[in-house]
């Protein structure tokens, strides 16, 4: 029998204000077991100890947006690197991830299967996975890889199928496919991106009757459609066909932003990525540098409107794009959006694990719940942006195994 004791912690959960203070959290093959100030286990020989050193204990967060084998989606390094390096590279980008504070993610294209089935396994320290496998794109789409050359720089491999479909036909066979591949949920691109070859952020892609179809199949095995959407016309067509959540949403609009609160479709802003591609994406040509620059003019401003008319918000960093390991100074930018450090904390753990329909499992610190929990060295109700340093998690606990330990 697993048992691991947490003393001497300061416990925040989920849209509380204050801190409970000096409280122990007894664990026991994988769940939490007891809370409370004083826990004896003085007659459990076989309890692993730890002095909590009066740090700040939360429950592991979700990332509800990240790639977990991508690094920059530099399109040349698929050319000239072996196959292998990709899951190599992989495997350190979950180990970053989860060393982050970060005990779930939601992929949201090119992890696979096996990279699930490995974590279960525990060969190596990985957040627990939701896989879209491969997003959707049309010809000439968002997750088009070809260059103008003609080279296709997609990762290719037998498992792993191919994103591009076009037609009602064509979308419906595309969305079996990926789900024959254990995806957990689709991801459609509905418009271009930043870092797109042959495409712009702006213009919508996928009519509203591919997506429809694409949404339809979908519900058929009660899963959930995330649309990467930046132009205000992608997004529309995305919420008129009834995905579940909108990635990105930058241009979004007040009057689709009311639409939007009334049905509860959420957003996960990524606000983190433009960011850092604006301030740091030296490397990129010019076409994506000035996309980037236009879709960092608008974000914060428009999803601010989006946030004060009450659409729901996740955390997401869209880490793979930009480097792992960093997925929690994302906090930060959502509470530049509104929110306070306590609803901040709350967008990355209960309210995705409630979208999710894993709020049972997972999303606050109580008993009977998977003990997946961190401890941070500063208040974050005081100062969130202190979850975003990675040195500042001191104690990674994941389904009650001990990931990290710095203490």
């Amino acid at each position: 029998m697993q048992e691991l004791l947490i003393e001497n912690v300061n416990l925040i959960n989920p849209n509380e204000s204050e801190p409970l203070s000096d409280v122990s959290v007894y664990i026991q093959n994988g769940k939490i077991f007891n809370i409370d100030k004083n826990i004896d286990v003085s007659n459990r020989v076989e309890a692993q100890i730890i002095d909590g050193d009066n740090k700040f204990m939360l429950p592991g967060f979700i990332d509800m947006h990240t790639h977990l084998f991508a690094n920059g989606f530099k399109k040349e390094d698929n050319m000239k690197n072996p196959l292998s390096t990709h899951f190599f590279n992989g495997i350190i980008n979950m180990h970053d991830t989860i060393d982050a504070g970060v005990t779930t993610v939601r992929d949201c294209g090119l992890a696979d299967i096996g990279a699930k089935m490995a974590q279960k396994k525990g060969l190596f320290p990985s957040p627990k996975m939701l896989l879209s496998v491969t997003p959707l794109s049309i010809t000439g789409g968002h997750f088009d890889l070809t260059f103008n050359s003609g080279f296709n720089m997609g990762i290719k491999y037998l498992g792993l199928p191919n994103p591009l479909c076009d037609g009602v036909e064509n979308v419906i066979r595309k969305t079996r496919e990926v789900f024959r591949a254990r995806a957990d949920f689709i991801k459609v691109m509905v418009t271009g991106g930043a870092l797109s070859e042959n495409d712009s952020s702006l213009y919508p892609q996928f009519n509203l009757k591919e997506l429809i179809a694409i949404v339809k199949e979908a519900k058929m095995r009660k899963s959930k459609v995330a649309a990467h959407a930046h132009g205000l016309e992608g997004i529309k067509n995305a919420f008129k066909a009834g995905v579940n959540s909108i990635e990105h949403g930058t241009y979004i609009d007040k009057s689709l932003a009311k639409l939007m609160a009334k049905k509860g479709t959420p957003i996960i802003p990524t606000i983190m990525v433009i960011d850092t591609l604006f301030k740091n994406g030296n490397y990129l040509d010019d076409e994506k540098k000035a996309k980037v620059k236009e879709l960092n003019k608008v974000q914060k401003e428009n999803k601010i409107i989006a946030y004060e008319e009450g659409v729901k918000m996740f955390m997401g960093s869209d880490s793979g794009v930009i480097p792992h390991g960093h997925n929690l100074e994302e906090l930060k930018f959502l509470v530049d959006l509104g929110m306070n450090s306590s609803e901040a904390i709350a967008a990355g753990t209960i309210e995705p694990a409630k979208f999710l329909g894993i709020d049972d499992k997972i999303g606050s610190i109580e008993p009977m719940k998977s003990a997946d929990v961190i401890l941070s060295n500063k208040n974050p109700l005081e100062n969130i942006s202190s979850l975003g340093d990675s040195n500042n998690i001191s104690l990674v606990v994941q389904d009650g195994n001990v990931i990290k330990n710095t203490l």
